[in-house]
């Protein structure tokens, strides 16, 4: 049965540990461990494929790694944001973030849950020092008030949350499968050559190697486009959907994270939907993705367009290979935070089909980048419900003590199944009016 609130323990009371994190400098060269950083735990997910090394030696290495379960809060800039560590990665954490570790008695799954809750991140918000620059030390951060069931009730809410973990790296892995399947796709038709009744078309020269009798050897330029509408974020309706910089993801099209333009305050750019943004800064991030609606962006991302419908997925193929990434990241100029702007890649050398091959790849791309945006939906449903359903989980207003489900260790990063149903989801859902 409900229980109404569960009794509060205060968090540092169930750790069995609170350390501060690693001092050093970020690498992109695989020099060491990954060094996880407070920009690294704000999305919704760590993206570990693009969290940065770091040199440590080894009598330091045990004491900064972090482990399955560990949690990890950042004490300044943004105090309170917070994420548990879902599998055993080689890795540190930084300076500016508490690592916290659940006594075994408690599920530190569970308590993950609480700390990455809203509710953490408001307490934390009230108690923070600083005006320019908010910051919370570990005695601060660890005095919230846990809520603590019974440990078979915490196993129980941490794997309903789980399931919802699950379902979104199930769909996060489907997307990456969609990508991939772009790029190989691209390579096959456009850098091998191999298109659908090539077997039938001679090879002739050109300027960049031999290349299909009929394709023309031609520029980025004459395919797309860099569009600047320039606009005032205070112009626009508070809930715009924004994308900064720290929004394109790595090495993927799908642009999963946002904020609104609330709180914006520079002149930014608009985009349209379909249209491909393209971070300027540090173009070897590889920021390259394909907008799933109308909203506005930082200026540090090129907002290109293809001048033609048909010219949509080479353009997005193009400028989202690993072939030209390279070259951006040659052409960028500055030392310390080196960008490229359009007009150094509208003579980027490109081969362009005959219209009907155009068509006929651009139609397959768009498919997938269709079906790129639907999961990229799916998930944004499942983060709300996760995070609509987390309170009235660990209040006891959601009761779950009859709830068929196995409680086991789930590890969804890792691509485990999770035992909780799609029935059980949707009786949740139902329950809670979010259906």
């Amino acid at each position: 049965m409900a229980t109404g609130k569960w009794k509060r323990v205060i968090l540092r009371e169930i750790c069995d540990s609170v350390n501060y994190g690693y001092t050093a400098s970020a690498k992109q060269e695989p020099i060491g461990p990954k060094f996880l950083r407070i920009t690294d735990i704000m999305p919704d997910r760590i993206d570990w494929a693009s969290v940065p090394h770091c040199k440590i030696e080894g009598k330091h290495l045990g004491k900064y790694r972090l482990e399955d379960g560990d949690i990890v809060i950042a004490r300044t800039g943004t105090p309170g944001y917070a994420k548990r560590i879902r599998a055993d990665y080689h890795a540190v954490f930084a300076s500016y973030l508490v690592r916290v570790r659940v006594n075994p008695k408690h599920d530190n799954r569970y308590v993950g849950f609480v700390i990455e809750s809203n509710e953490y991140k408001q307490f934390v918000q009230q108690h923070v020092s600083g005006a320019a620059q908010p910051h919370a030390n570990a005695q601060i951060l660890t005095s919230f008030p846990v809520p603590l069931p019974p440990i078979a009730t915490q196993r129980k809410i941490a794997a309903v949350l789980s399931a919802y973990d699950a379902l979104i790296e199930n769909n996060t892995r489907r997307i990456k499968i969609l990508e991939d399947m772009a790029q190989t796709l691209y390579r096959e038709w456009f850098v091998h050559y191999r298109f659908p009744g090539h077997e039938n078309v001679p090879m002739v020269e050109s300027a960049l190697g031999s290349i299909p009798r009929g394709w023309e050897v031609s520029k980025l330029g004459d395919m797309a486009e860099s569009v600047k509408r320039r606009v005032k974020p205070s112009d626009a309706d508070a809930e715009t959907p924004y994308f900064g910089l720290k929004h394109l993801p790595r090495k993927s099209i799908a642009l999963s994270n946002w904020d609104v333009v609330a709180g914006v305050s520079s002149t930014s750019l608009a985009f349209k939907k379909g249209e491909i943004l393209f971070g300027k800064i540090r173009p070897y991030f590889h920021k390259v993705g394909v907008a799933p609606f109308d909203g506005i962006c930082t200026p540090s991302t090129i907002v290109i367009r293809p001048l033609k419908d048909e010219y949509f997925a080479i353009t997005l193929s193009c400028i989202s290979s690993e072939h030209f990434i390279d070259y951006a990241t040659a052409v960028s100029q500055g030392t310390t935070m080196p960008s490229v702007n359009w007009n150094v890649f509208v003579n980027y050398p490109v081969v362009i089909p005959p219209p009907a091959i155009a068509r006929r790849f651009d139609d397959w791309v768009r498919a997938i980048v269709d079906k790129v945006h639907n999961l990229i939906f799916q998930n944004k449903n499942l983060r709300e419900t996760r995070d609509l359903l987390l309170p009235k989980l660990i209040s006891g207003e959601v009761d779950v003590s009859e709830l068929d489900i196995e409680t086991e260790r789930l590890k969804p990063e890792k691509g485990a199944a999770n035992s909780l149903s799609v029935d059980n989801v949707i009786a949740l859902r139902a329950e809670m009016s979010f259906a």
